[in-house]
């Protein structure tokens, strides 16, 4: 059980917290429109909180390999304790603005240095703890989602963002009792630091195109909680209760397909399971939209657990290509390509979409991703 209790305690943090970020992420638009009166009041929201959880995931990574992860694990949910607050005072737009910049610079280590650590402290199975890991974080936004159903009808104001500053304080301890840092007894002998830095890495021709498909990952991800959801309503009719069906499918099958892919890629190689995960993704963004309910559904399913299998097989791919010093910098770098993805995805599929038409822009996705499969099969050795 001993060494279970670091594994346990990072999964149960990461689960807890998320409940609390499901929730709050449900409700703050309502509370902006409420303030404001205006929708792209609401869209401020994700660019506060992607522009400082893109820019910092690498310079973050790079100091956790030189000073440890425990510490800045701990400092993220204690953060996300502090954002709690500030949305529970909050009664201008601005103190929801700097809450949700605030929650980007404390999500930031939660992402991306839970992996790294679990990467070093169970190397053998690496796969199937990130997998783990990300499971329990998508099943926490899946279960936050359901709750904010709940607790809407309870609590009228600003209540349950003191339940999400009680998740992060909850989490930071959990992480200060439980969670061993591998690199902490090194630090104490100082540990040896690549200083080669990210660059090279990066420019590595392998390397770029397992990155690539990472930020076509995290535009996808974008495109399924922005751009799906609006064309579902306006094309499919879809009603409201069809969409919260949706997003919980969506997180329900994220955590399905990195629980059992990280163990599968473990045993069968990387490059098997990033191809997999790719083509059902190609499949299932290229049919969904040219099919009526329930059908689309089972296609967005598929969709789903392809951008699960390729996240948790693509970041352990990556992880087994640096040293034990460059852990948590690559994962901030797969991070920062995510987002960078998540970021311009939805953008460039929406001018696309309200330029030409949305099924339009779906197929042209599904095309790169293709090629992306393309790419790793031609450049990506099929050693794990």
């Amino acid at each position: 059980m001993a060494n279970k209790k670091t594994v346990i305690g990072i999964n149960l943090s990461v689960f807890l917290l998320m409940v609390g970020v499901g929730l709050i992420v449900a409700l703050l638009p309502d509370r902006i429109l409420k303030l404001s009166a205006s929708v792209s009041d609401v869209g401020i929201l994700a660019s506060a909180y992607a522009v400082p959880s893109v820019l910092l995931q690498i310079p973050i990574g790079n100091l956790s390999d030189r000073f440890g992860f425990k510490s800045f694990l701990i400092g993220g949910y204690l953060l996300c304790a502090l954002t709690g607050f500030l949305y529970f005072f909050a009664d201008t737009p601005n103190l929801y603005f700097g809450g949700r910049f605030l929650q980007g610079i404390a999500e930031v280590p939660i992402w991306a240095l839970a992996p790294a650590l679990l990467s070093i402290q169970y190397a053998s199975d690496k796969g199937k703890y990130m997998g783990l890991y990300n499971a329990s974080l998508h099943c926490g936004l899946t279960t936050g989602g359901l709750l904010s159903i709940v607790v809407s009808r309870i609590w009228q104001g600003n209540e349950p963002f003191l339940l999400f500053a009680a998740m992060g304080i909850l989490g930071g301890l959990i992480n200060a009792l439980f969670v061993e840092d591998p690199n902490q007894k090194t630090i104490d002998k100082v540990i040896a630091v690549d200083t080669t830095g990210i660059g090279p890495l990066i420019a590595d021709p392998t390397n770029l195109v397992v990155f690539s498909g990472i930020t076509l990952y995290g535009a996808g991800y974008g495109i399924f909680i922005t751009i799906i959801p609006a064309f579902l309503i306006n094309a499919k009719d879809a009603a409201q209760a069809t969409i919260g069906v949706f997003f919980a499918l969506f997180y329900i099958t994220l955590s399905i397909s990195q629980l059992f892919a990280g163990t599968w890629s473990d045993r069968n190689g990387r490059k098997p399971a990033m191809l997999l995960g790719l083509l059902m993704a190609t499949l299932g963004m290229a049919v969904f939209h040219q099919c009526p309910f329930p059908y689309f559904i089972v296609f967005l399913s598929v969709a789903g657990l392809g951008l699960g299998i390729f996240c948790v097989s693509s970041m352990a791919y990556l992880n087994e290509r640096v040293s034990r010093s460059l852990k948590g910098t690559i994962s901030g770098a797969f991070y920062f390509f995510w987002g960078a993805g998540y970021f311009f995805g939805p953008l460039l599929i929406g001018k696309v979409g309200s330029s030409i038409n949305f099924q339009t822009g779906f197929l042209i996705f599904s095309g790169l991703i293709m090629l992306q499969l393309i790419a790793i099969r031609h450049f990506v050795k099929w050693s794990n």
